[in-house]
């Protein structure tokens, strides 16, 4: 039910609901009394940017939903083709390489040194290698097929201190060389530079998203120094940030094992040893892959954080 009212001067006319006729008030006359454009127009721009308000949240949520959908479906595509990645490699790929490079590697190092001497090899490679710039992957691959997950790691984060340590203070002798050299590249030393900057943690923080984050291992090594980021933090941040790495790679050394004895013996692995070994693959490779994913877009925060407080 409606009721409406003239006004003869401005031509308006009113229509009010019958819930709104408590905003009326009633004369002697018995009728009505206008209500202002101002007042309609509130009203309207009120319900108006309620309608938006609800459309815009429905949109979102809408949007949202779809987003993680999409980024699901993404997931299980990326884990079906590494998947089938690994099952191929394990299948025909992997038995070749093994029979040409990896076994007779293997049978040299058996026969060449014991298990305490191929320790004290590990350790020394993975603790002077980045200082030579070579890469201490390999070794790490050996730690993995002789002394598995335990042993393994302890003897990989045992020589990273030194490894990482090195270079740091070797980094002090060539700092102006190294900044003019990091000043060259702004885009990595927007990145290098958050490793120099705030607290403690903040500092500890940054270095352990950039030993997750794709950056060279090796680079970083001597370029830390030119930063200005503490020792502390340094080493802190640099043994959180490698755990990942060190755990693929131990994995990674005991399934080029695995794939060797197998292929030594001239047998083929059995379905559950090619499941166990795929489904430990894929997950090895979407975690790193997660992970470095979290940290560059860490990065990207911590860049912008730094870019509004320099504004």
């Amino acid at each position: 039910m409606t009721f409406a009212g003239n006004d003869e001067e401005e031509g308006l006319v009113v229509v009010m609901p019958a819930p709104l006729l408590g905003l009326a008030k009633e004369d002697l006359k018995g009728d009505y009394v206008k209500l202002g454009g101002d007042d309609l127009g509130e009203d309207n721009r009120f319900v108006a940017g309620c309608m938006s308000a609800s459309s815009s949240e429905l949109s979102y949520e809408g949007n949202s939903r779809c987003w993680s959908l999409w980024w699901w479906a993404k997931l299980v595509l990326v884990l079906i083709f590494v998947g089938v990645l690994a099952a191929v490699f394990l299948k025909w790929v992997g038995p070749f390489f093994m029979d040409k490079e990896i076994i007779p590697i293997l049978n040299w190092e058996t026969r060449t040194f014991s298990t305490p001497v191929l320790a004290v090899l590990v350790y020394a490679s993975v603790a002077l290698f980045p200082t030579l710039l070579l890469p201490s992957t390999p070794s790490m691959w050996v730690a993995g097929m002789t002394f598995g997950y335990g042993f393994g790691f302890l003897l990989i984060i045992a020589a990273v201190p030194i490894g990482v340590s090195l270079p740091y203070f070797i980094g002090h002798l060539f700092h102006h060389k190294i900044q003019s050299l990091i000043e060259r590249n702004p885009k990595n030393a927007s990145v290098i530079s958050l490793a120099g900057e705030g607290n403690w943690f903040n500092q500890a923080r940054a270095v352990t998203l950039i030993r997750i984050s794709p950056f060279p291992y090796i680079v970083f090594n001597y370029c830390a120094m030119a930063t200005g980021v503490k020792y502390g933090p340094y080493l802190l941040g640099t043994l959180i940030g490698m755990v990942p790495e060190i755990f693929v790679t131990i994995y990674t050394g005991i399934l080029i094992k695995t794939l060797a004895n197998a292929s030594q013996e001239q047998r083929f692995l059995s379905a559950p040893q090619i499941i166990l070994n795929v489904l430990g693959f894929s997950f090895t490779f979407v975690t790193t892959v997660l992970i470095t994913v979290y940290a560059k877009r860490r990065l990207k925060e911590l860049q912008r954080d730094e870019e509004l407080l320099l504004q």
